[in-house]
């Protein structure tokens, strides 16, 4: 089966998440934005490629940090809104320096940090 890349379903911006994830730990490590050509430049390529809002601008993931995240697997969700790629991340993935821009721990006390 073939994929068009316009079958998913974009924001009003002609946007649609991106969430990373390690492929061997299954740990979140990020979420950013992908428009169509994004998307096909990292299935193409195998080099994880998004959209800056801020910058209005093609994004290639470690291009000038060396944090380069190598595309492994996409996938579609259901609603076909969303998608998650597994890859393989080298260094951080949050421009924190953190590994996962996931590292904030809410609770009903509270929150806390976990950068390991």
């Amino acid at each position: 089966m073939s994929f068009d890349p316009q079958s998913l379903k974009y924001n009003e911006a002609g946007l649609i998440p991106a969430i990373a994830q390690d492929h061997a730990t299954g740990e979140v490590l990020m979420m950013a934005w992908m428009n169509a050509e994004s998307l096909m430049e990292t299935l193409t390529s195998g080099q994880v490629t998004y959209w800056s809002r801020s910058r209005q601008q093609f994004w290639a993931k470690g291009a000038t940090s060396g944090h380069v995240q190598t595309l492994k697997e996409l996938r579609v969700d259901c609603d076909r809104d969303c998608i998650v790629m597994q890859v393989h991340q080298v260094g951080a993935a949050c421009h924190t320096g953190a590994r996962s821009c996931f590292f904030t721990i809410v609770t009903p006390e509270g929150e806390t940090e976990n950068r390991t």
